[in-house]
């Protein structure tokens, strides 16, 4: 059976980084309030992978999705996301989002579009409550990327299950739909 996920950074270290064609999600979650952002990225075309301070850079084009979570008692809820302050921003505006509310009050922004990266990206090792995963491309990829944002929606984010899994679904297919290997890079 193929491997469809696994730490990014425990991937790197054996030697499994795919060149072509994966996704890369990261969480930042804080764990006092439930306040979440998900970057999803897409690469292709890979030209290095390398250690960089923290984290990992690649040499490769890619695209960046933005998801955040936002707790009912967020004192912030009308500051535009990008305006935040830096632990808690995205570089969206509400108008670049598409915004779901869930039946207790936690607001879940999905970007409506990615963010291109043309020469290099930068992924940071996770601490604390984070978590970075590595989804190879394969045949029903973006079912199980909704599953692990059912997942973790639900458990992270405290979103309950059924709301949870309708926010899933659209962020799957908003990935799907925006961050395709077909729609840009070439197939």
């Amino acid at each position: 059976m193929a491997i469809k996920a696994m730490d990014l950074f425990e991937a790197f270290a054996q030697n499994k980084l795919p060149k072509d064609k994966a996704y890369i999600v990261s969480s930042f979650i804080n764990g006092n309030t439930g306040y979440a952002i998900y970057e999803v990225i897409c690469y292709s075309g890979v030209k290095a992978i390398y250690p960089d301070g923290s984290g990992l850079t690649f040499q490769s084009q890619g695209k960046k999705l933005y998801l955040l979570i936002e707790p009912a008692s967020y004192p912030h809820k009308g500051t535009e996301p990008y305006l935040r302050d830096k632990m808690e921003q995205i570089p969206l505006r509400f108008k670049e989002v598409d915004t779901l509310t869930t039946k207790n009050q936690i607001k879940i922004h999905i970007a409506k579009k990615p963010n291109d990266s043309l020469s290099s990206f930068t992924v940071a090792k996770p601490t604390g409550f984070n978590v970075t995963f590595l989804f190879f491309d394969n045949s029903d990829i973006y079912e199980t990327l909704a599953k692990f944002f059912e997942s973790s929606f639900n458990k992270d984010g405290r979103v309950p299950q059924a709301d949870a899994r309708t926010a899933a679904k659209k962020t799957a297919k908003t990935i799907e739909e925006t961050m395709a290997f077909r729609a840009d890079f070439g197939e």
